[in-house]
């Protein structure tokens, strides 16, 4: 097997180890063990753990907004209702994976109280916070229209929305509200909107 498909499969089977067992039992054996694959062949591939879960973090981020993104490009709808396909389809992604996404905030937290691994939640965040750069400004141009906010801080806005909405229904498991505070999300955007 060649190296990147060898780096491919430790990946995936760090993401299985994540999701079905947590982040903090998720140790270079686990993942070797669940690739089915020698230790050696884990530091051939990655330099560190850190950079491993730099790359779980960056395709489990890359694979919630993919349909999402899908959705947006699409553009046979105004701009009001382009965003809210757009979020339901990253919501229908939540509720397909929660396990994912429930990895997702633990590797915030573990990283954030492991001494060392502090930069891999800022790398998360601004990953995340990229993604939501990129669809706004899509959105803007698009539509014609440009942003009344700041577009960093439009970002940190959307993120904290989506962020909390998913770790909210995580907990309670509340489809319907949750699908209700996007709709209400997609609505206020557009009073941030002007042409």
């Amino acid at each position: 097997m060649a190296a990147k498909d060898r780096r491919e499969e430790l990946i995936a089977a760090a993401i299985r180890v994540m999701v079905r067992d947590g982040v903090t039992k998720a140790t270079t054996r686990a993942i070797v063990g669940e690739a089915g694959m020698p230790l050696g062949v884990f530091h051939y591939c990655f330099s560190s753990r850190e950079e491993l879960l730099q790359e779980v973090i960056t395709r489990l981020t890359d694979s919630s907004v993919a349909k999402a993104r899908d959705v947006f490009t699409a553009e046979d709808d105004d701009l009001g209702a382009r965003i809210t396909k757009t979020l339901l389809a990253f919501w229908e992604g939540v509720e397909l994976s929660p396990g994912e996404h429930q990895v997702g905030y633990e590797l915030t937290h573990y990283a954030l109280r492991q001494a060392g691994f502090e930069e891999l939640a800022r790398r998360q965040y601004d990953h995340y916070l990229e993604v939501h750069q990129e669809f706004l400004l899509a959105a803007a141009e698009s539509a014609g229209i440009r942003w009344t906010v700041p577009l960093p801080v439009l970002a940190r806005y959307l993120n904290a929305v989506l962020d909390g909405v998913t770790l909210c229904w995580l907990a309670d498991r509340n489809s319907e509200h949750s699908r209700e505070v996007l709709r209400l999300t997609g609505e206020h955007l557009l009073t941030l909107a002007e042409r």
